[in-house]
């Protein structure tokens, strides 16, 4: 049976409204997608660490209630769990303040089985970070030699700007060794100052990968491919509680229409028709929507039941 393995960091969301306090959950990008993923009952790993301390215990324990393997989350002792504080404004978007015990970035795991047309997601900065780089880019090695598929989120924030010159090399490692790469307008804008989908697909991206999806917001969503595949996907108008995890969920669901409609690496090298590119996108977007009209950072679970398959 085909799983999604996700690779990334865990933090705990404190979510604020009128600089009040209204919510913590665990997080992270990779981890809020296969937190989802795991809830609509697809086959799920969780590659990552936690702090040595409560809210580790937490993490681990919630990947489990929600159907993920979590074998593959170290703890390291004397660590501290990162911590992230999300302010959301009138819009419910976020504006973050990070707390991390940098001195204890390392990652050390034991491979997960990998099989032909699993699926490995990963992003953010997690994906680019030199300290720990070596140990990312040996798994994503290893699984692509191992036939698995390949979902880059670029995920790229502004807290990282000044890093953007040491980081290219990973940044350029990535789009070549991901099969799909997604990328939002803001990550586009800080990192390379521009936001027109057609211009950053030919001079950033085609080069190394033929499937690109650029995502807007609530501005329809742009898909370039092999074949001149070019597309604008609305996105449904969606009444939002918090769009924190927002981009995450958009993934998840995108990785779950890979597993619910049988697409394969056979696919995906053939490049993808237009009907699969309209059943994709239509699960990337409802998992989004459905994900902004709660605090949770990932689907709820009346819409992961109904998902199911």
């Amino acid at each position: 049976m085909r799983k999604v393995i996700a690779i990334g960091e865990t933090v705990l969301d404190i979510i604020f409204r009128n600089n009040q306090p209204i919510q913590a959950v665990p997080g992270g990008s990779a981890f809020n997608a296969i937190i989802s993923l795991g809830r609509a009952g697809v086959p799920a790993v969780f590659i990552g660490e936690a702090g040595n301390d409560r809210i580790g215990q937490n993490v681990k324990q919630y990947l489990t209630d929600n159907g993920v393997d979590a074998s593959n989350v170290n703890i390291f002792p004397n660590s501290k769990s990162p911590i992230s504080l999300a302010f959301l404004d009138n819009d419910n978007n976020a504006e973050y303040i990070f707390y991390k015990d940098h001195q204890h970035d390392q990652l050390d795991f034991v491979y997960p089985e990998v099989n032909p047309d699993d699926v490995v997601l990963f992003g953010s900065f997690f994906a680019i970070n030199p300290v720990v780089r070596p140990q990312v880019f040996g798994f994503l090695d290893y699984a692509r030699q191992h036939g698995a598929i390949i979902y880059y989120d670029v995920n790229y924030r502004a807290s990282h700007q000044n890093d953007l010159m040491k980081i290219t090399p990973n940044l350029l490692e990535n789009y070549e060794m991901a099969d799909i790469v997604r990328g939002s307008d803001e990550d586009f804008r800080i990192m390379y100052r521009k936001d027109d989908c057609d211009s950053i697909y030919r001079s950033e991206i085609s080069f190394y990968t033929k499937k690109f999806i650029y995502t807007r917001g609530a501005k329809p969503v742009e898909v370039r491919a092999d074949g001149g595949f070019v597309k604008q996907y609305a996105v449904p108008p969606t009444t939002t509680v918090s769009t924190i995890g927002a981009g995450d969920n958009f993934n998840a669901g995108f990785v779950y229409g890979l597993m619910r409609y049988g697409i394969t690496r056979y696919h995906i090298e053939q490049g993808l028709t237009e009907q699969q590119w309209d059943q994709l996108m239509a699960c990337a977007q409802a998992f989004s929507a459905n994900c902004c009209q709660s605090l949770s950072n990932c689907i709820d679970t009346d819409f992961a039941n109904k998902m199911h398959f």
